[in-house]
């Protein structure tokens, strides 16, 4: 979906991709843009950099839980309070999918993990964070939207969404966005792809409600 709004927006010469180490890393395989690798969770702080020094193109970074709302929560945070002019396509399966499933930020009450073998628990273990929540209250955000693919509506819905955002950027808006899309990891979910797409709708959902937050 990034590649066709890329070639819908006519942007394919201008656009930068930032992808941090993660589940992320080898976004340079499926994206004929130029591409910056980065360290884990930094993708913020480079693509704020890459669009300051060359303002005329257009920044996106491409983006895990484990790496956005983990490692690099302060990175995320402070571009938003800053209105960095970025894109950010933000993919939650709620769940550590690069190094073994282990807990991540994201992952949902009574989830079970490599690292929550009972299930995700509130004491102890926190509630699930809601970035997009968190970075819609920030002032200098302009768009902020959480979707799913866990249905063909869906992920119309999801394109419509990153087409949105970056179409912020082209026009010039003054700040970050961000688009969280709830995605399925069916391998550490012990699930097949059909279950881990009605465990979206049906659980998911629940922690990360879909919609517009802002703009």
């Amino acid at each position: 979906m990034v590649a066709e709004v890329i070639d819908e927006l006519d942007i394919h010469g201008r656009t930068i991709g930032i992808a941090p180490v993660g589940c992320a890393v080898l976004a340079y395989n499926y994206l004929d843009v130029d591409m910056v690798e980065v360290a884990h969770g930094r993708a913020p702080a480079v693509a704020t950099g890459m669009k300051r020094t060359n303002p005329d193109k257009i920044i996106f970074s491409y983006q895990g839980d484990g790496d956005l709302a983990a490692i690099g929560t302060g990175e995320i945070i402070h571009a938003a309070h800053r209105g960095e002019q970025i894109t950010v396509v933000f993919i939650n399966n709620a769940v550590f999918g690069m190094t073994g499933g282990q807990m991540a930020p994201t992952t949902v009450l009574g989830q079970v993990t490599a690292t929550t073998p009972k299930g995700r628990q509130a004491i102890g273990e926190g509630y699930p964070l809601q970035i997009s929540e968190l970075l819609a209250l920030l002032p200098a955000t302009v768009y902020i939207e959480r979707c799913s693919l866990h249905n063909p509506a869906q992920i119309r819905n999801t394109k419509k969404a990153i087409k949105h955002a970056f179409e912020l950027q082209v026009n010039g808006a003054a700040g970050l966005s961000l688009v969280e899309i709830l995605s399925p990891c069916p391998t550490y979910w012990h699930m097949t792809p059909a279950r881990a797409m009605e465990w979206i709708e049906k659980e998911m959902t629940k922690s990360f409600p879909l919609g517009r937050l802002k703009g």
